[in-house]
């Protein structure tokens, strides 16, 4: 809950930010409002967990109540949003503190709060001689800083009534007035006291909470670091492991490696022994080889040699050869594709060794392409084979050129075509 600002508390409130036992800032209600509502921010605290003081003053500037409350300031120096503490509602259920000029005041810190669900959110102030908190409040509020204006009791006369109806407690001993001081200043020093023993019992507490939390910090730094010096261990010990292991299997190769270069000088002693009898092996099939070829070739010369004089021969008298020569008498052949052909006399031999291969080559195609072609002109039918391997003959179209011959294609139906 925000501060009031209403006018006529406003010049008898403040709020005094405290830092290490001293007042550190001082401001009225209202601007301390201003902070909460955001409309101003504070660059020097920001990211800071201030511990405040709200003042409440009477007209003649003595204090009337004190809270004592925390509020944290964002990384832009604003008021923390969600800050809600009812600090006017809790000065006025405060209970009684130190006498700070005008009889006791109403005090709300975190060891007396009237209600407990705010009281963390409160600090206990230091009485300790020469670090009082109470001291130096007021002392802040004696010089007075930030310009209160001091309202003066109005003297008012009060009629008087008949010496005669003096109540009787008139006449009693002035000692008994003296008594009563003397209680009312026993009683409030025994307050101060009993303040000042909850003040230090918070204190203790939150040294023993915080000391409690170092501890809890340090053994969950020393555990993090045995986990880590526990995985690194491990990690050690296995990488460990595994490089014996590897030394191990090292060793092994090395064994092995000189038992087979051992096993392989005796092997290479009896390689090159071997490789021996076999080169003088192969020299000897190279030798032989050799020998073979040159008489292939020489063969081959003269193979040649005989087939230039069986071309260029002359044919033997009264043979017919000699006859169709002299007579300048010319063959002529039929073959389908090609049609009548004239045999010069030199083609006579060449075309009786083989017909079909004198044919085709006129045809300017191989002799196996032109006798497919030919089989497909002497009976055109089908030449698919189904898988039993019987031909299917069904009659087709003649191809009359062996050039426009497709194997395949032009012997096929054209159910088999498909």
């Amino acid at each position: 809950m925000m501060v009031s600002a209403d006018q006529a508390t406003d010049g008898y409130s403040a709020v005094f930010f405290m830092e290490e036992g001293r007042i550190a800032r001082q401001m009225r209600a209202s601007e301390f409002g201003a902070f909460l509502d955001g409309y101003v921010g504070l660059s020097d605290l920001a990211e800071t967990d201030v511990k405040a003081v709200l003042i409440e003053l009477g007209g003649d500037l003595l204090v009337r109540s004190l809270v004592f409350f925390r509020i944290w300031f964002d990384d832009e120096g604003r008021a923390d949003t969600s800050w809600n503490v009812p600090i006017e509602a809790l000065a006025r259920d405060g209970a009684k503190g130190p006498d700070m000029g005008a009889g006791p005041i109403r005090l709300v810190c975190r060891s007396q709060c009237p209600d407990p669900k705010f009281a963390k959110e409160l600090w206990d102030p230091d009485m300790t001689p020469g670090n009082n908190h109470f001291q130096a409040i007021r002392k802040a509020v004696e010089s007075n800083t930030l310009r209160f204006q001091k309202i003066e009791p109005v003297e008012e006369d009060i009629p008087v009534l008949n010496a005669k109806e003096e109540p009787a407690k008139a006449k009693e001993p002035e000692d008994d007035g003296a008594g009563a001081a003397d209680r009312a200043r026993l009683a409030q020093l025994i307050r101060e006291q009993r303040l000042r023993i909850k003040t230090l019992q918070s204190v203790h507490r939150d040294s023993l909470a915080d000391l409690q939390r170092e501890h809890r910090n340090e053994m969950q730094s020393l555990r993090s670091e045995m986990a880590d010096l526990e995985q690194k261990y491990e990690r050690q010990r296995l990488t460990s492991e595994q490089l014996k292991q590897r030394l191990s299997e090292r060793n092994e190769q090395y064994l092995s490696m000189q038992e087979q270069i051992g096993s392989a000088d005796e092997d290479k002693k009896r390689d090159d022994a071997n490789v021996g009898a076999e080169l003088v092996l192969l020299r000897e099939q190279l030798e032989r080889k050799q020998r073979e070829l040159e008489m292939r070739d020489e063969k081959i010369v003269s193979l040649e040699e005989e087939n230039h004089e069986l071309r260029h021969r002359e044919p033997p008298e009264n043979s017919i050869l000699d006859h169709l020569r002299k007579q300048s008498v010319f063959l002529v052949a039929y073959h389908a594709g090609v049609g009548h052909v004239t045999l010069p006399f030199e083609d006579i031999e060449t075309y009786f060794t083989n017909p079909v291969a004198y044919a085709a080559e006129r045809c300017g195609m191989n002799e196996p392409a032109y006798r497919e072609w030919l089989e497909h002109y002497e009976n055109p039918v089908c030449c698919h084979q189904d898988g039993d391997g019987n031909e299917c003959a069904e009659p087709i179209m003649r191809v009359s050129q062996p050039a426009d011959f497709r194997p395949g294609v032009d012997d096929r139906c054209e159910q088999h075509q498909a």
